[in-house]
């Protein structure tokens, strides 16, 4: 290691150690900024729900300003008095109302990502605002645990019977990649072919990307659940908590903590709730009781045949990142230089 990249971790190791005592700060610049987001869609009558059409209510703006208020007044309070344990529970209770404002920030996150504008920038501007107030605000609350005394654990694997659930996690999207590479292709399923969906697609506005990839054989959504596979595994083996080799001056350090579980909490917060609530929605319209919607589908088998494998992968993959989220959080927990596992 060089002179200078010494110089750097020093610094960056001595600003890490203040987080406890700014952290509260950011917190607090945070929810004044976010209460006046709010207050601005509220007033203007911008609408932060999309119903699929131009119609919408400002009433959630107010829901926003009053949680950024709320988050103000506590972390004010942090800053003044300190992390007292109400308000420790308080910071708790306005990091969830924040983490459910964030829900679906994912879905906008991966149509950006295929070169397709979002549907609503007000609604998509205010998850992202949220999942920052949430990852802020789960500091604040924890921000007496961090201490000098501190020593980072040894790299270790998930137990066996969560690595099962790893791999569950992974078979559920074969079915889904396999569905979506039969129609990039050029195949049938469903009875739809892959040039009605490539048409679909660009009806839909997809990118020049999308439809390059798709064009080649390859689907970008299908691309997606590799990564989203590999985040899963990074999360229950070792290897996830050291940089490889090939990343050069990073090789053989530590992975931050927040590098995959940024990712890793987003897709979990998204996609086990909406696959599980959609699998909810396919059992009770297979039973009959409520209609399926058609879609682009030319039957309601066909679209239920296509719901099922896709929303048993997402509700699947969703709960096994939960699972290995919360595991990679406490196995990577900074432990006290007596307890650190020397294994």
């Amino acid at each position: 290691m060089t002179s200078v990249e010494r110089t750097m971790k020093a610094l960056w190791s001595a600003w890490w150690q203040r987080w406890p005592r700014w952290v509260a700060w950011a917190t607090m610049l945070w929810a004044v900024l976010y209460t006046g987001f709010g207050l601005a869609c509220a007033l203007s009558g911008t609408s932060l729900l999309y119903h699929g059409g131009d119609s919408g209510t400002s009433g959630l703006g107010w829901a926003v300003v009053a949680v950024g208020a709320l988050g103000t007044l506590v972390s004010g309070a942090v800053v003044l008095f300190g992390l007292l344990p109400p308000l420790r529970v308080l910071l708790w209770v306005v990091c969830g109302l924040a983490g459910i404002t964030a829900f679906s920030l994912l879905m906008d996150v991966i149509t950006l990502m295929l070169g397709q504008g979002v549907d609503n920038w007000a609604s998509a501007a205010n998850k992202a605002l949220a999942a920052v107030g949430a990852v802020l605000l789960a500091a604040t609350a924890r921000s007496d645990r961090m201490s000098a005394g501190t020593a980072a654990r040894a790299p270790s694997a998930a137990p066996q019977r969560l690595q099962l659930a790893a791999w569950a996690g992974t078979l559920a999207f074969v079915p889904y990649a396999a569905m979506k590479l039969v129609w990039a292709s050029g195949g049938t399923f469903a009875g739809i072919t892959g040039e009605e969906m490539l048409a679909v697609s660009e009806r839909n506005g997809a990118s020049e990307i999308f439809l390059t990839l798709e064009s080649w054989g390859l689907d970008p959504t299908a691309l997606l659940a590799v990564l989203g596979v590999f985040l899963l595994w990074s999360l229950v083996r070792p290897w996830g908590q050291v940089f490889p080799r090939w990343t050069l001056l990073l090789r053989g350090r530590r992975v931050p903590r927040w590098l995959p579980l940024a990712p890793a909490l987003l897709g979990a917060a998204t996609l086990a709730p909406y696959g599980v609530v959609g699998v909810g929605y396919l059992a009770l319209a297979t039973a009959g009781l409520v209609t399926m919607r058609l879609g682009d589908f030319h039957s309601s088998g066909d679209a239920l045949l296509v719901g099922w494998i896709g929303m048993g992968a997402f509700a699947v993959y969703g709960i096994a990142l939960t699972i290995a989220v919360r595991s990679y959080w406490l196995r990577t927990r900074p432990a006290c230089p007596m307890s650190v596992n020397t294994e």
